[in-house]
């Protein structure tokens, strides 16, 4: 959510940022929020009046009462009776006011950062580097679900009659990778100086609302019936909510935070059939990054997030590359994102496989997250990005490290965690 403040008085520039990301249907908003915020400041106005107005008078009730002047005491009091009732009239009308605002200004996209490309949607994202060195071997690659149901390591018909579709059992050697990547991970960003969190899995609407966009909340978040909870989709939602309303001094920043969770999600829309299997689902588990900063350290913290999971995957031999977000691809609460995306030997192309966003001061805002520095008080940067998440990580795991012989070798740095083992050999 962007400054008030700021779309008053540069209403030009927020209208070209909503061109920019393709959003014209918006372009009204501006003009309806500065009519509705000058009508709020002036009820505030009012009240303020009112209120002196108010005070004014029941000072006089005392010189009148003490020179005995009964009826001028009874004309003040009538008075200030009807600046009460006035009072309450332009209470609720400055609250119905901001409350139209703060709904309006949700649903406004933050400012973009200059250096994001523009571009309608998501074939539009622009290719930045590439790590390590894609290879296609010399025999076919099963699908995913193929390879795990060689070593008896996935269940999708059980799963399907459970809990419907998109879920799953991982089972064995398969199950025994997937917890192993998410150890390794948590290691892994402990080792770079992060403090390891496990959150809520649930957080009430008023975070919602405060770290993602109606749209996004819509197609992602599971509600539970009868109660103010929601399945969070990703942990950076309670790690975020974890600040609300709260000030933080200065000295204490940055915070960087690494935390576990399970995710929940609709995964709305037709699917494709690469996306079969484990690749959209709608519970898997995550190893995030969470940082909350300093404005001017936030786009230094950007580029080491999304250098973290880079590093991460090429310790593990998959091939990655880096993807930036155009402008019509971004949410409406990002400043700037980047997507790593790993190969697929068997597709012979790259897939998505995490996503490092700057949402700016827009989630601090909505949540009065704010810094307690030496010049007064400012809201916090926030942001976030995806370490691992399997199980669709094991699709480019399997994928990447599969032999021949149907064997999957482990690589080294995972070793530790799997007990030593260096291969997996199929069962069937």
């Amino acid at each position: 959510m962007i400054d008030i403040k700021f779309l008053r008085e540069n209403p030009d520039a927020v209208k070209e940022n909503i061109k920019k990301k393709f959003q014209d249907e918006k372009l009204p908003l501006v003009d309806e929020v500065i009519k509705l915020d000058a009508e709020n400041r002036a009820a505030i106005q009012a009240m303020e009046q009112l209120r002196a107005d108010r005070n004014r008078i029941s000072k006089e009730i005392g010189g009148f009462a003490a020179k005995g002047l009964k009826d001028e005491v009874e004309k003040a009091k009538a008075k200030i009776a009807g600046f009460d009732e006035e009072q309450k009239q332009l209470e609720a009308k400055q609250a119905e006011l901001s409350e139209k605002i703060t709904k309006i200004m949700m649903t406004i996209p933050n400012i973009i950062d200059p250096s994001v490309p523009i571009g309608k949607n998501d074939t539009e994202n622009v290719e930045i580097e590439r790590f390590g060195e894609p290879a296609v071997p010399d025999f076919e690659i099963p699908y995913h679900t193929d390879i795990m149901e060689r070593f008896c390591g996935i269940d999708l018909d059980a799963a399907r009659k459970v809990a419907g579709n998109g879920f799953y059992y991982l089972m064995g050697d398969i199950a025994r990778v997937h917890s192993a990547v998410l150890s390794y991970a948590r290691d892994f960003m402990i080792n770079r100086g992060f403090t390891y969190v496990v959150p809520p899995f649930m957080i009430r609407s008023n975070v919602v609302t405060g770290v993602m966009s109606f749209a996004e909340m819509d197609d992602m978040m599971y509600k539970i019936e009868g109660e103010d909870l929601y399945l969070i989709g990703t942990s950076e939602h309670s790690m975020i909510g974890r600040f609300i309303d709260t000030i933080i001094d200065e000295d204490k920043l940055p915070y960087t935070l690494t935390s576990y969770s399970p995710c929940f999600r609709k995964e709305k829309g037709a699917h494709g059939k690469e996306e079969r299997g484990v690749y959209r689902i709608h519970q898997f588990e995550k190893q995030e990054m969470i940082v909350v900063c300093k404005p001017e350290e936030s786009k230094m913290w950007f580029d080491k997030l999304w250098q973290n999971t880079v590093d991460m995957f090429r310790s593990l031999d998959i091939p990655v590359r880096t993807l930036e977000c155009c402008s019509g691809d971004l949410a409406d609460l990002k400043v700037k994102s980047l997507d790593v995306e790993a190969w697929s030997p068997r597709q012979k192309k790259y897939f998505e496989v995490g996503s490092c966003s700057n949402l700016g001061d827009a989630q601090a805002r909505r949540l009065k997250i704010r810094v307690k520095g030496k010049d007064g008080k400012y809201f916090a940067h926030t942001l976030n990005n995806t370490c691992v998440a399997p199980p669709r990580m094991l699709i480019a795991f399997l994928e990447n490290n599969l032999n021949a012989d149907g064997s999957v070798n482990i690589p080294e740095a995972l070793r530790p965690y799997m007990g030593g083992t260096e291969k997996l050999v199929p069962k069937k």
